[in-house]
């Protein structure tokens, strides 16, 4: 009892030493134990779906054999293929409660640093993560970067122009793109492809980089165009409405007109003051607007064919592989929780209001 109240001390000593360093040691910590939990979950509900990736192997040997034998199987295969099952689950681990089975992977990604082999291509599931994780990043910070952009210049914008026809016609369009499903969108935009050839109906060249990197860049780009508008249009529309309603809250607010009464010019009032506080939610906000699209890539990834990390996940869902989806599971969550770290960090940073930590 007495090291455990010296353990506090201690702790609140470094917190009131170091406020901002501790606040970011606690989330480290609270986001392994999200991890954690996550990935336990994840095991119990692969658990619980019907059927293992054995029984999908087993049913794929037995209609090619059922195929190759004009329809007739006999009793002896039908013996065979049970008790090979039932070896393949032992040598898989599948045989065990999914909770050994989590200890035992997450033992061995701790101590020996090793993800494990796909369940189904028997590939290290570390190289094809790293195959498509970059794909999936370049696509995702690409579409983060334009919507910041324009969010911003258009929320900025419109905000100076509030009550407008012109700001009523944003506003329409921006609700419409923000509630316009994106799946349907992403369809039309593959059929315009095919209809009209002036894009191609996959989203990602047919070559690799290091065949052609000159050639490569302006082929990705055509490529990525409709997928990307289609992802632009679908998160600027919330964005940029959230930056224009904060814009309007702070204009209204006495500070801006102490600042106007002083004779500053209106560009500088919106520019200088009113621009930096709207910094605030966009910071707080940005991460979970990375974890949407993410999330939103899959249905992407899967309609244009591209390379990418939730196409992945999605056929690895498919297939019951379970250590490759709890490694892309796992992966995704830590990009998403380290997100929202960096965002509580760059909170501190903008804003002098805020402190973690007392005064």
């Amino acid at each position: 009892m007495k090291k455990l109240k010296v353990f506090f001390e201690a702790a609140c000593s470094l917190k009131a030493k170091f406020p901002l360093g501790s606040f970011i040691l606690t989330r480290l910590v609270t986001m392994l134990v999200i991890l954690f939990l996550l990935g336990w979950a994840l095991f119990a509900l692969m658990a619980l779906a019907p059927g293992d990736i054995v029984d999908q192997m087993m049913q794929q040997q037995i209609m090619s054999q059922t195929s190759g034998t004009g329809g007739a199987s006999t009793a002896n295969n039908k013996v065979f293929n049970e008790d090979q099952m039932a070896i393949l689950r032992s040598e898989m681990g599948l045989d065990q409660p999914f909770t050994i089975q989590y200890f035992k992977w997450l033992k061995r990604v701790i101590v020996n640093h090793d993800l494990g082999v796909s369940l189904i291509s028997r590939a290290p599931v570390s190289f094809l993560i790293k195959s498509r994780i970059v794909n999936s990043i370049m696509l995702n910070l690409i579409s983060l970067v334009f919507i910041t952009i324009f969010s911003f210049l258009f929320g900025v914008y419109f905000s100076s122009k509030a009550g407008t026809k012109t700001d009523v016609a944003a506003t329409f369009f921006a609700l419409f793109f923000h509630a316009f499903p994106g799946i349907l969108l992403l369809i039309l935009f593959q059929l315009f492809a095919s209809a009209t050839s002036l894009f191609p109906v996959t989203a990602y060249p047919d070559f690799p980089f290091s065949d052609a990197p000159g050639k490569f860049v302006f082929s990705y780009v055509h490529h990525i165009f409709l997928p990307l508008l289609a992802s632009f249009l679908g998160g600027v529309g919330g964005t940029m409405r959230t930056i224009r309603s904060t814009m309007l809250d702070q204009m209204g607010l006495p500070y801006i007109m102490a600042i106007r009464a002083r004779g500053i010019s209106e560009r500088r009032v919106y520019l200088a003051h009113a621009f930096r506080n709207t910094l605030n939610p966009y910071i707080t906000g940005s991460a979970n607007l990375l974890a949407g699209l993410f999330s939103g890539s899959l249905v992407l990834e899967i309609i244009f064919s591209y390379p990418g990390i939730g196409r992945l996940m999605y056929e690895a869902v498919m297939q019951q592989d379970v250590n490759l989806v709890l490694a892309n599971s796992m992966f995704i969550s830590a990009l998403v929780l380290v997100g929202m770290v960096i965002s509580d960090i760059l909170l501190a940073v903008v804003d002098p209001r805020i402190r973690y930590g007392k005064e």
